[in-house]
């Protein structure tokens, strides 16, 4: 589409998400939640909806939403009250969804994303609990339909965004930072493709500076990041070319196709009355007291937006730095306890960054499992910090070595493979002066304007030195010695 015609209209965007809660137990019912079992046995009569079977909330569920919450500066609402929302869900036993209505659990809030234009905020409509349905699958050739229950009654929370969205990639960051909050509060494992993380899209479109937002349609069967934003950029062009050419856009709800890249009509967009809320009669409201809220306040971790502010503002690092060190909740906290055993803050991050980070992805490893101690890794800093050691020393040799060895010391490895540098201002002396006496040509050409032979000499020098020298001792006597001839 060409960039005059695309620049006359606004996206509105607003997204959706659903985030299954890691309990053990179902919303409503005992049932395990366990991932992978086979179809159809965590059920049990009350998710079956059998006659005269009663739901119970799930405390553990309404604590996870309430952190949620917090985390998302949400204002707590104190009595819940769950409703049913009755349309045909036929992976839902009962024929009915128990959610929240009039009452969300948490409502008003707002987080912080990362664009090209720098930090905005996106506000957030509601979050409410509720129940998730079970799964359908349609098999290639098969005319029938199989149904798996197991998912149906896991507890989700839907966190339901402000139309502050403008573009695919703001879309993607606020997912990002979604994903992100759950994580970091072990409240959901924030995976998009086993299910556990879905996101739907409402966008439409309107002329820059109009007062009404355009007709709004929902995208579904997302199951990325990449193909939400992918979906959303579609959808704006879809409906762009739409007003252009005078057409009318129905608001519905379409499924988007990963492979074309395209979305497709499925269903008309139902509208609340279609729904018939009405109170759970089965269910007492769920009263948050101060005590609760207090207990639930006292569990909160730091939080991503507030470790990025620490390592930006605390140890000085790039905004880079700080958002790749928070992406995961255990990396942040390994950092930051690695911030506590040295000063070296940036070389702290490159370590975490480079060495670190390559050795757990390589091993498909936690960083739990990492077997070196904050401490172990910044002695091991402060070895090349101090001059004892190189970095190449200190990442390919001592780095590895140290792993395999995690009760030895990172000074005693360097000192049994003989790799503490030469400092000595004399002894280097002595190599530096043979390497220029030998060299005598490159010595006039150095003389005579060709200053990059300084590395030539360096490796030189190194070679002698077995590469035991500093270099930076070496570098500053050599830029006297040169000086001087």
């Amino acid at each position: 589409m060409e960039e005059n015609i695309r620049d006359k209209y606004q996206p509105i965007i607003g997204l959706e998400v659903h985030a299954q809660l890691l309990t053990e137990s179902k919303m409503f019912a005992s049932d395990s939640t366990e991932y992978g079992t086979l179809p159809n046995t965590n059920i049990s009569v009350i998710t079956l909806g059998h006659p005269g079977t009663l739901p119970r909330a799930n405390a553990k569920a309404v604590d996870y939403a309430i952190k949620m919450g917090l985390a998302t500066n949400c204002q707590i609402t104190r009595q819940n009250i769950f409703a049913r929302k009755n349309y045909f869900y036929p992976d839902l036993p009962k024929g009915y969804q128990i959610t929240q209505d009039k009452t969300p659990i948490c409502r008003e809030g707002f987080v912080w994303i990362q664009t090209s234009l720098g930090e905005k905020r996106v506000g957030i409509t509601r979050i409410h609990m509720e129940e998730d349905a079970g799964k359908s699958m349609h098999l290639a050739g098969e005319t029938e339909s199989l149904i798996d229950l197991n998912r149906a009654g896991v507890p989700l929370i839907e966190i339901v965004s402000e139309p502050d969205i403008h573009t695919s990639e703001e879309a993607y960051n606020y997912l990002t930072e979604i994903k992100k909050l759950v994580r970091y509060l072990d409240i959901c494992d924030g995976n998009m493709e086993e299910g556990s993380l879905r996101c739907d899209a409402n966008v439409s479109v309107m002329l820059k500076g109009a007062k009404q937002f355009g007709t709004k349609v929902e995208v579904k069967n997302m199951n990325s990041f990449r193909n939400v934003q992918r979906a959303i950029e579609h959808e704006i062009d879809r409906q762009i070319e739409m007003l252009e050419r005078g057409e009318v856009i129905e608001s519905e709800t379409r499924g988007f196709d990963a492979v074309t890249g395209t979305t497709s009509g499925q269903r008309s967009k139902e509208t609340m009355n279609d729904y018939r809320y009405f109170p759970e009669p089965d269910l007492t409201p769920v009263i948050v007291s101060e005590e609760m809220l207090a207990a639930i306040k006292a569990e909160m971790p730091s939080l991503p937006h507030e470790l990025y502010e620490r390592f930006t503002r605390d140890y000085k690092l790039p905004e880079y730095d700080a958002n790749v060190l928070t992406d995961q909740k255990e990396i942040a906290l390994y950092f930051d306890q690695l911030c506590q055993h040295t000063t070296n803050y940036k070389a702290a991050s490159n370590w975490m960054m480079g060495p670190v980070k390559s050795y757990i992805n390589e091993l498909a490893l936690h960083i739990s499992d990492f077997p070196l101690q904050p401490p172990q890794l910044a002695e091991l800093i402060s070895l090349v910090d101090t001059g004892k050691v190189n970095h190449t020393a200190a990442s390919r040799t001592i780095f590895p070595e140290l792993i395999q060895n995690p009760a030895k010391s990172a000074l005693s490895i360097a000192e049994e493979l003989n790799l503490i540098q030469e400092s000595n201002s004399d002894q280097l002396q002595d190599f530096i002066n043979q390497v220029l006496t030998g060299n005598p040509k490159k010595v006039a050409e150095y003389k005579a304007g060709k200053t990059a032979l300084v590395g030539m000499f360096m490796g030189e020098i190194m070679k002698l030195t077995k590469g035991k020298a500093d270099p930076k001792a070496v570098n500053k006597l050599l830029q006297e010695s040169l000086a001087k001839v």
